[in-house]
């Protein structure tokens, strides 16, 4: 089985969403959305990887693919819960009006219908896609409950006695957050909602998740930052407030970027083993990568870093895993390991002025944020942001802890106090700058 060392990557052609992640019976599984037969996205299914310390993913295939009626056209996004020691899998199940004449794979004019699904698996290991399936909210008809077609993503939780599911959504051009409820994890029944402009045209991907002496809300609305150049959809977050009794959710400050580049999407969060929360998310990528030395064909798409969410004097802050941290342990003088496909781990202090030149990645902080240029990495891409830049900084100097993979550059600020993430192409070998510390696996 294909393997993959610190960032979980598609195992070849197209990878997206984060799906059904979640520590069960001893592993972190992680599902994903998957076009297996090109580097481009199409028909989906759910891939499959497992890890036991979210550092080494070993890479089981797919595990949902399209039998039913309902999603014939598609698995989309969804969640993973245990009840009673098997695995719950929930997802969205899309069906096209009419498939394009030209690409099966495409609806003709984007037309299509969303249902929620689900399929149990008793071991996490097998799934019965012909017999293990149950559609379990079927399409919404009411435009005041939910829109037909942009009713997705289920997130699936506990709480209490109850379980409770939210969902993205949309109406009029206004993104919603959707809550249905259940005693069982099978039959759901509507409860509420929430909507605001802060959600975009549609919300995707919502997370709703306890935190503290509240909830955290992680979703990704599209249309926020429509400039002309890609990305307009982005992952964003804030803190919550939610009555479990009325599923009543208000947000209690302004949706703010999850990470700073803006290359980031679809976050999703589970516990760990030790029970912290831990966000992924996908890496969108603009061209797929050639084949690889391992064997994996051209890819396009990958994960971030683990991150774990933390509230620092009422402040959210996403540092990297632990686990991550623990596995960088050899010492290296330069950037060469990333030849072999193996990550590096680098830190450093920066005052105002400084400047590091990761080969040929530009890391600078400048007016007080930390601003990170892919100018010279990026393969002449057109349309495309280059350059990003953290919000304003509190103190003279500031404090980064720098992954990079031959793929992708993580700058976690202050502890991840924020974070930014670029994808890049064509990195080199040579460093310059204030560095402290230069790491490998």
């Amino acid at each position: 089985m294909l393997k993959d060392c610190v960032h979980l990557k598609a195992p070849g052609n197209w990878s997206n969403d984060p799906n059904g992640f979640i520590y069960y019976q001893g592993e972190y599984h992680l599902f994903y959305q998957h076009f297996p037969y090109a580097p481009r996205w199409g028909t989906m299914h759910w891939g499959h990887a497992v890890s036991r310390d979210l550092v080494h993913w070993e890479h089981l295939g797919v595990a949902l693919f399209p039998t039913k009626d309902y999603d014939r056209n598609g698995i989309f996004s969804g969640s993973a819960l245990e009840i009673d020691g098997r695995m719950h899998l929930y997802y969205s199940a899309v069906k096209y009006e009419q498939p394009s004449a030209e690409d099966i794979h495409l609806a003709e004019g984007d037309r299509y219908e969303t249902s929620q699904a689900m399929l149990i698996s008793r071991d996490g290991r097998h799934f019965d896609n012909w017999e293990d399936k149950r559609q379990i909210i079927p399409v919404l008809t009411d435009p005041a409950l939910g829109d037909r077609k942009d009713t997705r993503d289920p997130k699936v939780w506990r709480e209490g006695d109850h379980y409770y599911m939210v969902l993205g959504s949309t109406r009029g051009g206004t993104g919603r957050v959707l809550f249905f409820r259940s005693e069982d994890g099978l039959s759901w029944t509507y409860a509420n909602q929430y909507a605001s402009r802060e959600l975009g045209r549609v919300l995707e991907c919502p997370d709703l998740a306890r935190l503290d002496d509240g909830y955290l809300f992680l979703g990704s609305p599209m249309g926020i930052t429509d400039d002309g150049l890609s990305y307009a959809d982005q992952a964003m977050y804030a803190r919550a407030d939610f009555d479990p009794e009325t599923c009543r959710m208000t947000l209690r400050d302004p949706l703010a970027f999850l990470d700073h580049g803006l290359d980031l999407y679809a976050p999703q969060s589970a516990l760990d083993r030790e029970g912290r929360r831990v966000v992924v998310a996908w890496m969108r990528m603009p061209q797929p990568v050639p084949e690889a030395p391992d064997g994996r064909g051209p890819w396009n798409g990958m994960m971030c870093l683990p991150r774990v969410v933390q509230l620092r004097e009422g402040r959210v802050c996403f540092p990297v895993h632990p686990d991550v941290s623990a596995a960088f342990t050899r010492p290296v003088s330069d950037l060469s390991p990333l030849a072999e496909h193996k990550p590096v781990r680098l830190r450093a202090t920066l005052r105002e002025g400084d400047c590091l030149d990761l080969g040929g990645y530009q890391v600078r902080l400048r007016d007080g944020r930390i601003e990170g240029d892919r100018s010279a990495v990026f393969a002449g891409l057109q349309g495309r942001r280059l350059i990003a830049r953290s919000p304003r900084l509190t103190g003279a100097c500031c404090r980064l802890d720098i992954f990079i993979d031959p793929n992708l550059i993580e700058l976690f600020i202050n502890e991840g106090e924020y974070v930014l993430s670029h994808v890049v192409y064509g990195l080199g070998t040579q460093l310059d700058g204030p560095l402290e510390q230069i790491c490998t696996i």
